[in-house]
Formats: structure tokens, C-alpha cells, sequence
């Protein structure tokens, strides 16, 4: 009876179990690239910026990985480049990214594994009684204890039929590819964080030596004019006048002190380290400090290399598998089952041949009400991935307006500095005429002090202008993706 039972389900199965591993397909739907309206150039370059192949705009690929190189090294400070390396070796945000790095990885291997057969083994050993009546007896018959062994080898497996398992694999390589060009994206911002942070410190250096400078003047022009006033040259009120600008020169010293010790401490935390355990030395920011020169023309493409804008792509690429993932949950799913064993009432007989056993199975399973859930997953999958769409479209974007923006702030300062400098040249002349006139009396205190106020005014300036230049320039290699080659 078994045998013709079999017999008459077969050519019934058959063809089903056929017509579904024909339809084995991708869940995934088509990834359309968001369509972005791009110039073909940069507004703030001199030459027009187009793709490789001389189109307007492409759809970015991620070239994340191509070499950069150490930018920093263009700017040939030995400092900034240990306190890079330094900052790669212990900051701890770069920790926590690299560690999600392999969170990420280990969840592609675990989804990666409902590709291949479930194994699984084990032995065990139980005793247990029955009641009589379970066993057709009076309830008051007695019924002896039995023992139960068991060693037993199991397998599973389930036929990726709709392409669920690989969807799901999908979407869990894109969510570490992400995750990769994120930490990527975090040793990026790390490296500008420290860069600018130094800049911004040596840029605090030199103004105080600048302002050191000018109270050394202020602080002889207190002794000439102490002089001239024990003599009876001048009145009170032009020695009050000196007095009074060199403290406010000194107070205005020890409020840029402040400013340091905070870049210092910022600069710590970078580096991993407490604040109290770090000391920048003396490093005054000088003319002569050279910045690199970011060439004309630079290519549109240099912008695929930014992570940020990668792993946008991928988690874009992620959401849209996942939708296949949702797809899938509509549809059958088939599970194979085995397994292989002895079962015996007692450990001497537990590995005879007569004591096996063994269990063949399939289940074929599909929702057939499940009150909406899986139309609503499958809108909540295509909800995120326009969410990734509109979020890269952003990241292109805000990318293309940074290197604008940093374009524009170099060849503003460039503009500005050329004149500042002439300013200071202008100003160093005048102050020295000042200081001459004023001590032949042909010219008041008032004169000699405004001249001398300008000329602080100019130099400090003309400093600013220095940290601000190399400041940008970090920006815009930043913005670069790291580096322009």
C-alpha cells in the first residue's frame, strides 16, 4: 500500500518540485542610478572638469580603495607627519569604526553560510516511565522504568528557490563594503582633524610671538616715556597712554594662551592621549612655510574616490537587495531534512546495526493570509531605499559644493595675503618713520601710537591669513578624497 501511495504522489510532486527550481531566480531588482544634473566643470577652476570619457557627468564608481598616498607628506613638516601617524595608531573613533568594520564582515559570513548545509551531531541518554494506560493497560498496572540512547547526525538544508539566501547575502556584502568605506571615511577626517588642528596651533604661535614682539615695544616705549616724563618733556597723560597699552597688549597675550591650550588639548584627544599627558611644543607658523600647490583642472572623477560618497553608494546598493529579501517572504520556501543515527535501550547495543535509524523529510511552506505584513515590509524596503537615493544624491552634492567652497576660500586668501603683505611692508615703513619723528618731537605719542596699532593690526593679520591658507588647503585635499594624484 505504501509502495502505490508513493507511486501516485510522484508524478504529482515532480513537476511542481521542477516548475519551482525553474523559476529559481534573483529577488533583486534593477538598481537604477539616481539621475544627477552636474556641471561639467568646477565654477571656481580654470579649466573645465570632465569625466574620463569626456561626458558631462557619469554615475561615480567607487574607487575608494585607489592609492592616495600620504598627502600630508606634500606639506614636508616631519611634526605633522609623527602626529599623523601617531593619531592612525590610537584615536579611538578610528577604533570603534574599525571595529564595526568587523562586525559588518562577520554578519556577511553569517548570512554567507545559509548558502551551504546545516551539519550537526549529538549523543544523549534518557530514562523516563510511561503510564500504563499510555500503553493500553489498567491505570493501575505497574510499568517498569526504561532507558533511551541516542547518537544521532543531523543535516538541513534549504533551496534558495527565490533567491532569498542570496539577496540576503547581497545586502549583507554592501552593509560591509559600507561599513569599510566609512572607517575609511573616518581615518580621512581624522588625518584633516589633525592637520588643521596643528596649522591652527602653530597659527596661535605665531601670533603670540607677534604680540610678544609688540609688548616689547610697548614695553620700551613705557621706559622712554618714564624718562622723558622724569625730565619734564611730556605730561602725565602721554605716560598713562603707554601704560595702558601695554597691559592690554599683555591681557590680550594671555587670552590667546587660552586659545592654545585648547588646540592642544583637542590635539590630544586625536592622538588618543589625556589632555594632561601631551605638551605641544613652541612652533610658530613663518612666512616661509611651504604649502602645496593644488593644480588647475583637477578631474570631476577625483571625487569617487571620497568614502563617504562610497558608502552612500553601498548602503543604496543594500537597501535595494533587501528588497528582494522582502520579495521573497511571498513566496514558497522549500527545506530539506535528514537524518542518521542508533537509538537503543542500552549503551552496550547503541552502535549495533539493528539499533539505526534514520529520518528523510521536506517541507514545502508559503504565507497564504498574513493580514499585509509582507506588501507592508516590501513598502517599507522600497521606502528606504528612496531614503538612500535622496541621501546620496545629498553626499554628491555636498561633495561638489566642499570643493567649491575650498577652491573659492584658497584663491580669495591667495588674493588676500599678496595684499596684506604689502600692507605689512607699508606698515613696518611707517611705524619706523613714526617712531623717528616722535623721538626728534615733531610728532605727538598719539601719532607713534597709532602707527605702532597698525602695524600690530597688519602683522597679526598677515598670520591669520598664513593659518587660514593651510587650513583650506587640508580642506580641500579632504574634500579631494585625500589628495589630488
Amino acid at each position: 500500500m505504501k509502495t502505490t501511495i508513493t507511486s501516485r504522489i510522484s508524478p504529482l510532486v515532480a513537476p511542481l518540485l521542477a516548475a519551482l527550481l525553474l523559476t529559481a531566480c534573483s529577488s533583486i531588482p534593477e538598481l537604477k542610478a539616481p539621475a544627477l544634473d552636474m556641471p561639467s566643470a568646477f565654477k571656481e577652476s580654470s579649466e573645465p572638469l570632465q569625466a574620463a570619457d569626456g561626458t558631462r557627468w557619469k554615475v561615480a564608481q567607487p574607487a575608494e580603495g585607489q592609492a592616495r598616498g600620504e598627502w600630508w607628506l606634500a606639506f614636508n613638516d616631519a611634526d605633522l607627519t609623527a602626529l599623523i601617524r601617531e593619531a592612525t595608531d590610537a584615536n579611538a573613533n578610528l577604533a570603534v569604526a574599525a571595529a564595526r568594520v568587523k562586525q559588518a564582515r562577520a554578519l556577511a559570513g553569517i548570512s554567507q553560510a545559509d548558502r551551504a548545509p546545516q551539519v550537526g551531531a549529538g549523543m544523549g541518554a534518557q530514562r523516563s516511565r510511561n503510564s500504563g494506560v499510555s500503553r493500553g493497560l489498567a491505570d493501575d498496572a505497574s510499568v517498569a522504568p526504561g532507558n533511551v540512547y541516542q547518537a544521532r547526525l543531523t543535516a538541513s538544508y534549504e533551496l534558495d528557490l527565490f533567491g532569498r539566501v542570496a539577496a540576503n547575502v547581497s545586502a549583507a556584502n554592501a552593509d560591509a563594503a559600507a561599513s569599510e568605506a566609512t572607517y575609511k571615511s573616518v581615518l580621512l577626517a581624522l588625518q584633516a582633524d589633525v592637520a588643521q588642528t596643528y596649522f591652527k596651533l602653530r597659527e596661535t604661535d605665531a601670533e603670540l610671538a607677534t604680540l610678544a614682539r609688540t609688548v616689547d615695544l610697548r614695553t620700551q616705549s613705557v621706559k622712554v616715556n618714564q624718562s622723558r616724563y622724569d625730565n619734564g618733556d611730556i605730561g602725565e597723560f602721554d605716560l598713562a597712554r603707554a601704560r595702558t597699552e601695554l597691559s592690554t597688549v599683555r591681557a590680550e597675550a594671555i587670552g590667546l594662551q587660552r586659545q592654545r591650550v585648547q588646540f592642544e588639548h583637542a590635539l590630544a584627544v586625536l592622538l588618543g592621549k589625556p589632555a594632561a599627558m601631551f605638551s605641544a611644543g613652541v612652533n610658530p607658523l613663518v612666512e616661509s612655510a611651504l604649502l602645496p600647490s593644488i593644480p588647475a583642472g583637477l578631474p570631476s572623477t577625483l571625487l569617487e574616490r571620497r568614502p563617504d560618497i562610497t558608502a552612500a553608494q553601498r548602503a543604496m546598493i543594500a537597501a535595494n537587495a533587501r528588497i528582494g529579501v522582502a520579495k521573497t517572504a511571498m513566496y514558497p520556501s522549500l527545506s530539506l531534512t535528514g537524518g542518521l543515527g542508533t537509538e537503543s535501550g542500552s549503551g552496550g547495543n547503541l552502535f549495533n546495526w539493528s539499533a539505526r535509524s534514520w529520518v528523510l523529510g521536506a517541507l514545502l511552506s508559503m504565507p497564504i493570509i498574513d493580514g499585509g505584513r509582507n506588501k507592508a515590509n516590501i513598502a517599507r524596503s522600497e521606502a528606504v531605499l528612496e531614503e538612500s537615493v535622496a541621501s546620496y544624491r545629498q553626499n554628491v552634492l555636498v561633495a561638489f559644493a566642499e570643493v567649491e567652497d575650498n577652491l573659492a576660500g584658497l584663491r580669495i586668501l591667495a588674493g588676500q595675503t599678496e595684499q596684506i603683505d604689502a600692507a605689512v611692508v607699508s606698515a613696518r615703513r611707517s611705524a619706523d618713520l613714526a617712531q623717528k619723528l616722535y623721538n626728534a618731537g615733531r610728532s605727538s605719542y598719539l601719532d607713534l601710537l597709532d602707527a605702532q596699532r597698525n602695524l600690530a593690526a597688519v602683522e597679526r593679520n598677515a598670520v591669520q591669513l598664513r593659518g587660514e591658507r593651510a587650513v583650506t588647503t587640508v580642506a580641500l585635499i579632504r574634500s579631494l578624497g585625500g589628495g589630488w594624484q
